[in-house]
């Protein structure tokens, strides 16, 4: 009988920036004390697993084809990663923190410097392109439904969204609008979209455009 789930946090208003959370798998905890040529080695393996994804899915990555892909030797990839499950979260984790730092500290749209609405499309085009690039790695990781909403990657791209709403709309209900706007750029439905029913990510970003203009009531962009 598996063990009882912790209960839920509560939900909470949203009133600053949000904090950069990331996946907590553990694998980076000793990152800081990683000699430099451990580090090129895990980028390289990163690369690699990268690479292998965008080719041949997740499912068809193996340790030894990573090992292979990224010129060093099996134990290398058992050694940092644990097993394929370990490197699919760290491959993960390291795509998540890149985008947080490209909304928190990367240039404007998607980062700081522009008008909420503008990085509220820029948002959501550049999650669609991420996750149409990665959608296979995007599928093996989602959490289950109990955890979906509190994972820590959530938490951040909602908390982000919410934060863009209370600026660009500050009448509406900035807490429970961004859940419907994150639906729109869930990994499932994109899958279905784009694998099941044959749209192509342009009307995908085309459809984001539309619905930012709808809830935020200003004009697409031409």
């Amino acid at each position: 009988m598996s063990a009882a789930l912790p209960p839920f946090p509560k939900p909470q208003e949203t009133t600053g920036p949000p904090e950069l959370l990331q996946l907590g798998t553990g694998i980076e905890k000793d990152e800081p004390c990683l000699r430099a040529d451990a580090a090129r080695n895990r980028a390289r393996l990163l690369e690699a697993a990268a690479r292998l994804i965008a080719e041949h899915g997740a499912a068809g990555v193996t340790m030894e084809a990573v090992a292979a892909a990224a010129s060093v030797g099996k134990g290398t990839v058992f050694r940092r990663f644990g097993d394929r499950t370990g490197l699919l979260m760290a491959l993960l984790d390291h795509s998540e923190k890149k985008f947080q730092a490209a909304l928190l500290g990367g240039p404007p749209p998607l980062g700081p410097g522009a008008p909420p609405v503008e990085r509220l499309r820029a948002f959501g085009c550049a999650m669609l392109r991420r996750c149409v690039e990665e959608l296979d790695l995007q599928l093996a990781a989602e959490p289950s439904a109990e955890r979906r909403y509190t994972a820590a990657p959530r938490r951040f791209l909602r908390g982000h969204v919410a934060l863009l709403l209370r600026q660009a709309v500050p009448d509406a209900d900035s807490e429970l609008l961004s859940h419907t706007l994150l639906a729109y750029l869930d990994a499932a439905l994109i899958h279905h979209l784009t694998e099941q029913c044959g749209v192509s990510p342009a009307r995908l970003e085309a459809g984001w455009l539309d619905l930012v203009a709808r809830v935020t009531r200003t004009r697409p962009p031409a």
